[in-house]
C-alpha cells in the first residue's frame, strides 16, 4: 500500500496573511494597473481634453499635491477608531468618484477642486493598505511588503503598456477611455476588498515617550505625573524620535523623484545620451524591483537588521548621484554607461530603503496609536512627492557638481537616522503584562522611552 505523498507548499501558500493576504495582493495589482493607465496621461488629459494651459496644469497638480498631504495623517487617525477594511473601501470609492467628476466639467476651478479631493483618499489609501498589511502579516510583514511592492510594479507596467497602446492611436478620446478604465478598476477593487476579513488590531498598551509626557509631569507630584503618563496616548506630533525619523525618511524617499523625474529630464537637457534611453531605464528600474525586492527583504526582517540597511543605503545614494554627475561629462557612450550605473545604484537604494522604512515605521509605532503613527509617517512620502520635483530640478539647474552634493546630503540623512534609532531598535526587557490574546496577528512592539 502506497503512502500518501506530503502536500508541498505552493508559492501562494507561502504568502503571509493567508487567503486575505493573497486577495489584497490582487487588489494591489488591479489598483496599480488602473493607476498606470491614468498616471502617465494625467497632464495630457488636462491639456488636450480640458484645454488647460501649461501653467494652469502645473498649478492644478501642485495644489492637489499639497492638499493630498493631509490624507495620510487623517487616514491614520481614523484607522485607530474604525475598521480598516471599511476605510480602504471608502477611499477606493472616493478616488473613483473624484476622478469620474473630471468628465463633468472643463472649468478650471472645478477641475482643481476635484483633483484635490481625489488626492486626499489617494494618499490615505496608501497608509491604510500599509496598516492592513502590518496587522495581517504580523512578524512576516517585511516579506509581505516586499511581495506587495513586486505586484505593484507589475501592475504599473501592465497599466503603462496599456496606456501606451491607447495613446498610440492618436485619438483624443483615448484619454477619456483611460480615465474611465481607472475608475472601473476602483469599483472592482472595492468589491474585492469587501471580501477581506478585518485583521485584528494590536492590543492596546500604554506607550508614551518621555518627550511626549514631559509637559504633563512639570510642576506635578510623582503620583500625578504617573497618572498623566498612564492616561495620555502616544502622539507622533509630540514624539521627538519619531519626528526626527520621519523627517530623515522624507529625504531618503527622494530616490523616487530622482528616478522618475530627474533622470528623464537630465538625459534630455544635460547629457549626450540618446533620448530613447529614457523608457529603457524605467523598464530596467521596474525589472530590478520585481527581481530583487522579495529576495533582499530577508536582510531587513528584524528591526535591528532594518537599521543596519541604512549603511549600504548611504553608499548607494552616493554612487547613484555620482553617476548622474559623470554622465554629463562625456559623449554618448560614457553618458549611457554612467546613467545605467546610476539607475542600478538608485534602484537598489529604492529597494533597500523600502524594506528598512517599512519595518522601522511599524516597529516604532506604539500599538495603541499605530494608525496615527503610520499616518504621520505617510507625510514623509507625500511631502517628498510634493517638494521633491522642485528640489531635483533646482539641483539640475545648478549643474553636474550639484549631484554629489545632494548625494552627501542623503548620506547625512541616512547617518542621522542610523544614529537617532541606535537606542530604539533593541527590544527592551520584558515587563509584567496581561497575557496577550493569541489570536492577534501583530505582536506588541516595545518602543524605548526617550
Amino acid at each position: 500500500m502506497s503512502r500518501p505523498t506530503p502536500r508541498h507548499r505552493t508559492v501562494l501558500d507561502r504568502i503571509p496573511g493567508g487567503r486575505d493576504g493573497r486577495r489584497m495582493l490582487v487588489v494591489s495589482i488591479i489598483d496599480k494597473t488602473g493607476t498606470g493607465l491614468w498616471a502617465g496621461c494625467t497632464a495630457l488629459y488636462f491639456t488636450y481634453v480640458s484645454g488647460l494651459g501649461l501653467g494652469q496644469v502645473g498649478l492644478l497638480m501642485t495644489i492637489s499635491g499639497g492638499v493630498g498631504l493631509a490624507g495620510a495623517p487623517i487616514a491614520g487617525r481614523l484607522a485607530d477608531r474604525f475598521p480598516v477594511v471599511r476605510l480602504i473601501v471608502a477611499t477606493q470609492l472616493l478616488r473613483g468618484a473624484a476622478l469620474l467628476a473630471l468628465l463633468t466639467t472643463d472649468h478650471y476651478l472645478l477641475l482643481t477642486l476635484y483633483s484635490a479631493l481625489g488626492a486626499l483618499p489617494d494618499r490615505a489609501g496608501s497608509v491604510l493598505i500599509k496598516l492592513y498589511a502590518a496587522r495581517l502579516a504580523g512578524p512576516d510583514r517585511v516579506r509581505y511588503q516586499a511581495i506587495q511592492r513586486t505586484t505593484v510594479n507589475i501592475g504599473w507596467s501592465i497599466g503603462g503598456l496599456g496606456a501606451a497602446a491607447a495613446l498610440a492611436t492618436g485619438s483624443v478620446d483615448a484619454y477619456t477611455y483611460l480615465l474611465v478604465g481607472n475608475v472601473l478598476s476602483y469599483a472592482v477593487i472595492a468589491a474585492l476588498t469587501l471580501r477581506c476579513a478585518e485583521p485584528p488590531a494590536p492590543a492596546r498598551v500604554v506607550t508614551t515617550s518621555t518627550d511626549a509626557s514631559a509637559d504633563a509631569c512639570a510642576d506635578a507630584s510623582a503620583d500625578a505625573c504617573a497618572d498623566a503618563v498612564r492616561d495620555r496616548p502616544a502622539n507622533p506630533w509630540r514624539d521627538r524620535v519619531f519626528l526626527g525619523y520621519t523627517a530623515t525618511d522624507a529625504a531618503l524617499f527622494l530616490d523616487d523623484t530622482i528616478l522618475q523625474v530627474a533622470v528623464p529630464l537630465w538625459i534630455v537637457h544635460a547629457t549626450d545620451a540618446p533620448v530613447g534611453l529614457v523608457p529603457l531605464l524605467l523598464v530596467l528600474n521596474t525589472v530590478l524591483v520585481v527581481l530583487f525586492q522579495v529576495p533582499l527583504a530577508r536582510f531587513g526582517a528584524t528591526t535591528p537588521a532594518a537599521r543596519r540597511l541604512l549603511v549600504p543605503l548611504a553608499g548607494l545614494f552616493a554612487a547613484g548621484t555620482l553617476g548622474l554627475a559623470v554622465s554629463a561629462t562625456g559623449g554618448p557612450v560614457l553618458a549611457t554607461c554612467a546613467l545605467i550605473a546610476a539607475v542600478i545604484a538608485l534602484t537598489f537604494a529604492e529597494i533597500i530603503h523600502a524594506t528598512a522604512s517599512w519595518e522601522l515605521s511599524v516597529a516604532l509605532a506604539p500599538a495603541e496609536a499605530q494608525g496615527s503613527y503610520l499616518g504621520f509617517h505617510g507625510l514623509a512620502q507625500s511631502g517628498q512627492r510634493f517638494a521633491g520635483p522642485l528640489l531635483v530640478t533646482g539641483v539640475m539647474a545648478a549643474g553636474p557638481l550639484a549631484w554629489p552634493v545632494l548625494g552627501l546630503a542623503l548620506v547625512g540623512a541616512a547617518a542621522t537616522q542610523h544614529r537617532l534609532l541606535r537606542d530604539h531598535v533593541t527590544p527592551a526587557a520584558p515587563a509584567p503584562a496581561p497575557a496577550a490574546d493569541p489570536s492577534l496577528s501583530v505582536p506588541t512592539v516595545t518602543v524605548s522611552e526617550k
